[in-house]
């Protein structure tokens, strides 16, 4: 079978929460529209609540979509539920499992699950790519709580999936943990598994992504190239060093977004379409301000999600 262009594709996707005591009707997913290209590491964002969990949870068989259609893999999930979902490994932020497994029964179990054969798993694979096969014969319930997230990943992988979702796979671990695990999703993606990341750590998913779709309110804000995403503020900062204290703005400076810090350096907001640098630096000489230094800041994947999701709020 030839590998399809998307591993994940939604058109028109609705997921609607009927009214049930005091709790009014909520609509989680307003008519999403989305495409996931395969080979990719790819990030949905959005604030809690916003309907990333609900989207993961469709794919996943886990909540009945209320309209629209989802493939998985160039598969139907109504028309073929069975095979779409042997195409994806879904690694919750919620920990379960079972805390009197030992991590190579409960690998052995979940591939039992998906029907692969005896002769064709790979536990003890799975498990030393995760730095596991160590504790192979541990129960789940001695391992700490960074253990017990790879053992999460390492049975998301027994049926060798050609689609990953990670929902927050880093949240409450330690930065080394964060790190290696970060490592072996990027070995995974070289091998040719597209990764689905959901994340608060926005860092990660400026490194990592190929792409990323912001998720606000059931409706799918933004979906582009990370750099794209990026570039869509405007905004720069300039940070200019006097060669001599300035303790006040001078006059000739106040029609620009200018301040002054307590370091003594001016800050100046801009936008990059406006006005550049050079012509900036022009009139802090022309106000009689030497330069010993300066420096400029873009705005990261934080200030665009804080930026966009605030504009629909």
């Amino acid at each position: 079978m030839t590998a399809p262009d998307y591993a994940i594709e939604v058109t028109g996707l609705e997921k609607v929460y009927a009214a049930s005591g005091k709790m009014p009707e909520k609509r989680a997913l307003k008519s999403i529209d989305l495409k996931i290209p395969r080979g990719h590491i790819f990030g949905l964002l959005g604030p809690n609540g916003a309907g990333k969990s609900t989207f993961i949870n469709i794919l996943a068989g886990l909540v009945t979509k209320t309209g629209g259609s989802a493939r998985i893999w160039d598969m139907d999930i109504d028309q073929h539920p069975r095979a779409s979902r042997a195409a994806i490994g879904v690694v919750n932020q919620e920990i379960t499992m079972d805390p009197f497994f030992t991590p190579e029964e409960a690998l052995e179990l979940q591939a039992g699950f998906y029907g692969v054969p005896k002769r064709e798993r790979r536990t003890a694979e799975i498990l030393e790519a995760v730095g596991l096969l160590d504790k192979r014969d541990a129960y789940v319930r001695q391992l700490s709580g960074g253990m017990k997230r790879r053992v999460m990943i390492a049975k998301a992988l027994v049926h060798n999936p050609p689609v990953l979702i990670l929902d927050e796979p880093t949240a409450g671990v330690d930065v080394e943990l964060r790190r290696s695990l970060w490592q072996y999703v990027r070995r995974l993606h070289d091998e040719g598994t597209t990764i689905i990341l959901t994340t608060h750590y926005l860092e990660e998913a400026e490194e990592l992504c190929d792409e990323i779709a912001i998720v606000n309110h059931g409706d799918i804000i933004a979906c582009e190239p990370t750099p794209k995403l990026l570039s869509r503020l405007d905004q720069r900062i300039l940070k200019v060093t006097p060669r001599e204290t300035v303790s006040v703005i001078p006059p000739s400076l106040k029609d620009l977004d200018v301040s002054l810090l307590p370091n003594g350096d001016l800050k100046i907001t801009y936008r990059s379409s406006e006005t550049g640098i050079g012509r900036l630096l022009e009139k802090v000489r022309d106000a009689g301000i030497g330069v010993a230094d300066l420096s400029t800041d873009q705005p990261n994947l934080e200030d665009v999600f804080v930026a966009m999701t605030t504009e629909v709020a």
